[in-house]
C-alpha cells in the first residue's frame, strides 16, 4: 500500500534529504510515529533504557536507548545491533521516530540487544566527519558498558539507513572483528556521484564515505553484508549507488545478501505496508541472528 507523495516527501526530510512542501508539513509528527510494517512476539515486553549520554561531543545532548530482551540473566551477555539513522534538521531526535522505537524492539524480542541513538548527520549539510565521530562514539560506549547493557562487544552488527549508509565506510575499512555483519536500507553506497553531497563535501571526503570504494581491500574480507533496495525510492541518486555498490560487489565476489522492493518507496519498512516488506525486514533479521550467533537463545 502506497501512501500520498506529500508524505513520503515529509519522510524523506527525516530520513534523506528531500524538502518538505510547506503544505504537507502537518502530516509530518504522524509520519514520525510508524511503526514498522513487521512484527514479532515479545516486543512490547522488551526493557528499554533511555536517554543515554553516550558522548559529550556536540552542542546538543546526544543520547542512545537500549533494548534488550526482557528477563536476562546478571552477567548474561547478547550481541548488539546498532541502527544508524539517516540525515535529519539540526535538532532531530531520530531515535524517538516510531521506526527506530519498533526496530529496537524487532531486535530485543528476537535476541539481540538494540541501540538506537541520535547523532549529527545533518540536513542539508551532511556532516559526515561529526556523525562518523558520533557512531564511533556510539560503539565505543556500548562495548565498554557491555556488562551494564547486557551486550557481547565483540558480537556487534551496523544497520544503516538512507544518508546513513556512509557511516558503514569505517567498518569496512577497518574490518574489527567485532563487526559481524552489516545492513543497509535504501540507503547511499556510494557518494562519488551525489549531487545532493557534492555542494558541501571534497572529492576526497565523499571517496573515502562511500562504501563502495573499500571493496577494492579484499572483499573476501569484508563482514558479511545485507542490502535492501526501493524499487520506487524518490531520493535523487540513492538506487544508482545502490545498483553500483551490489555490481561491484559481485563483481569482487564479496558477500552479499541483496533484496528489492519492486514497488516499495524511500522507507518502505513502515510506508509500504505489503508482504515484500515484511519479507526484506524479517530476512534482515534473520541474517542478523545468523551472523551473531543467537539461532536457538530464547528472547
Amino acid at each position: 500500500m502506497r501512501r500520498p507523495p506529500g508524505l513520503l516527501a515529509c519522510l524523506a526530510v527525516v530520513m534523506a534529504f528531500a524538502p518538505c512542501a510547506a503544505q504537507t508539513r502537518q502530516a509530518a509528527p504522524d509520519i514520525s510515529k510508524m511503526p514498522v510494517v513487521y512484527r514479532v512476539p515479545g516486543m512490547e515486553a522488551v526493557t528499554v533504557k533511555s536517554d543515554l549520554k553516550y558522548t559529550g561531543a556536540g552542542a546538543a545532548p546526544l543520547l542512545m536507548d537500549v533494548y534488550a530482551p526482557p528477563r536476562l540473566a546478571k552477567g548474561e551477555r547478547r550481541p548488539a545491533v546498532l541502527f544508524i539513522h539517516g540525515s535529519v534538521p539540526p535538532g532531530s531526535r531520530a531515535k524517538d521516530m516510531g521506526v527506530f522505537k519498533s526496530w529496537g524492539r524487532l531486535a530485543a524480542a528476537s535476541g539481540m540487544v538494540g541501540v538506537t541513538f541520535t547523532h549529527r548527520l545533518g540536513y542539508p549539510k551532511p556532516q559526515l566527519q561529526d556523525a562518523a565521530s558520533d557512531v564511533a562514539a556510539a560503539i565505543a560506549y556500548v562495548r565498554s558498558n557491555a556488562d551494564s547493557l547486557n551486550v557481547d562487544g565483540d558480537r556487534l552488527c551496523l544497520v544503516a539507513y538512507s544518508g546513513g549508509g556512509p557511516m558503514l565506510s569505517a567498518a569496512m575499512r577497518e574490518r574489527p572483528e567485532y563487526v559481524r555483519c552489516l545492513v543497509a536500507f535504501y540507503a547511499f553506497l556510494d557518494l562519488r556521484h551525489s549531487e545532493m553531497h557534492k555542494p558541501h563535501e571534497t572529492p576526497d571526503v565523499l571517496n573515502s564515505f562511500s562504501p563502495i570504494t573499500y571493496l577494492e581491500g579484499g572483499a573476501d574480507r569484508m563482514a558479511p553484508m545485507f542490502v535492501a533496495r526501493a524499487g520506487l525510492d524518490q531520493i535523487p541518486g540513492l538506487n544508482d549507488s545502490i545498483d553500483r555498490f551490489v555490481a561491484e560487489a559481485i563483481s569482487k565476489n564479496a558477500a552479499v545478501t541483496f533484496y528489492n522492493h519492486p514497488r516499495g518507496v524511500h522507507g518502505f519498512d513502515i510506508l509500504t505496508d505489503d508482504e515484500r516488506s515484511r519479507e526484506i525486514i524479517r530476512a534482515a533479521l534473520d541474517f542478523m541472528k545468523l551472523h551473531l550467533g543467537v539461532a536457538g537463545q530464547i528472547p
